[in-house]
């Protein structure tokens, strides 16, 4: 069962015409524009698509901070809509424009104070980006550039390859525990098929931000970059994988995302039911206030 608007992997047709298509282009130098380019920006997502190459770059471009609001997780959607259809496009690097941030994760002004319509609509949301995104027919890289914690990671984790600016004052991980929220179940499925379950399992009951050397240890991330060289190597390693005929990594990428996938689509309305109850509680919602006037402070 698919949910309305929504294809994950398992249920769409590999897009046979596309391994027909000529190899990637040679990396062009440094600073040189990429040529024919076709890009469509949102408020909060600039999206810049290489046709000669099949490669387009999505930036978030939501200061301070990138929270995964109502509005950007909307605009992510769409935009990864429209470069799934566009039959120029075969893999997209993810990567942010404001500096020193990937993504802080969810927006938790849209966890508190709100109604429970609201709470459904913006967890219907997260869901939405996830299966996208975790489904893509694409290949995805993300170019982590900054810290990433909780929903920022899991956007990273969703990739098929990550790469991370060398950097130990970044940091990455599903630290929803520390605000007293329980990560959902295919939040922490998708932690365990990159790290395995150990790790997962410690990371997620401490809540831990993982420092880029600690992340690259872990195999949270793949590689460690020098930041300035970040988004080169990731252009390198799209080209790598581009290289290889698209069905058949396609249907692989299928075949080992697909139980992942289904277990959410066959539970989507519970899961928005879960986090609706659980998020609307009082002590929860205490929790979520005194986080936010602690930020308040540190802003101050």
């Amino acid at each position: 069962l698919c949910p309305p608007g929504v294809l994950p992997l398992c249920c769409r047709p590999p897009a046979w015409d596309r391994a027909t298509r000529p190899p990637p282009s040679p990396l062009q130098p440094p600073g040189l524009p990429l040529a024919p380019c076709r890009s469509f920006s949102n408020n909060k997502i600039q999206v810049e698509l290489d046709e000669s190459s099949g490669v387009a770059m999505m930036k978030f471009k939501s200061p301070p901070v990138n929270s995964l609001s109502l509005e950007f997780l909307t605009e992510f959607s769409i935009s990864l809509e429209k470069l799934e259809n566009d039959r120029a496009c075969r893999g997209v690097i993810i990567t942010s424009a404001v500096p020193k941030i990937f993504s802080s994760g969810l927006d938790i002004t849209e966890m508190c104070g709100k109604n429970m319509e609201h709470y459904a609509e913006f967890w219907r949301a997260v869901q939405e980006l996830w299966l996208r995104l975790y489904s893509s027919n694409m290949v995805t890289v993300a170019a982590v550039n900054g810290s990433s914690p909780a929903g920022g990671c899991l956007v990273a984790l969703s990739c098929d390859y990550r790469i991370m600016a060398e950097n130990p004052k970044f940091s990455i991980g599903l630290n929803e525990a520390q605000l007293g929220i329980v990560a959902p179940f295919w939040f922490k499925d998708t932690f365990v098929n990159v790290v395995g379950h150990r790790v997962a399992e410690r990371s997620l009951q401490l809540g831990s931000l993982h420092p880029a050397p600690e992340a690259h240890k872990l195999g949270l991330v793949d590689e460690l970059v020098p930041e300035e060289k970040l988004l080169e190597k990731a252009a390198a390693v799209m080209a790598q994988w581009l290289a290889l005929p698209d069905h058949a990594r396609q249907l692989t990428k299928s075949m080992m995302r697909k139980a992942v996938l289904d277990r959410l689509v066959a539970h989507r309305e519970e899961d928005i039911k879960n986090f609706t109850t659980f998020i609307s509680k009082e002590s929860i919602q205490k929790s979520l206030r005194m986080y936010m006037e602690m930020l308040k402070k540190k802003k101050g």
